[in-house]
């Protein structure tokens, strides 16, 4: 998981690697899709996980048609449901604990 989120890419390269241009990457960095880390001289830098981020968006516009409105809504909605499951995965886990603990001393 390290690899994925370490800042390794300025934006000409991860560009390259979308295939789109420098302008567009700062154009999602503006409206808040992507958060690329900064060096110390204030350079963007493209993790993996910041490159599939944008590569979803490139998908849901060019390969579906959702407008840019409509991407963000469907990130944030991702974003939640993400939460929403590790948060039951949370309770599950409880549940079970505290049933094995009951069973332990019952």
């Amino acid at each position: 998981m390290e690899r994925d989120t370490q800042p390794r890419y300025v934006i000409s390269i991860a560009a390259e690697m979308l295939g789109t241009q420098t302008y567009t990457l700062r154009y999602y960095e503006k409206i808040g899709i992507v958060n690329p880390a900064r060096s110390k001289g204030n350079i963007r830098l493209y993790s993996d996980l910041d490159l599939e981020a944008i590569k979803r968006v490139m998908t849901l516009m060019d390969e579906l048609g959702v407008n840019l409105a409509g991407v963000e809504v469907i990130l944030r909605m991702s974003q939640q449901i993400a939460q929403l499951q590790k948060t039951a995965e949370e309770l599950e886990k409880e549940v079970i604990r505290l049933r094995k603990e009951r069973n332990e001393t019952g």
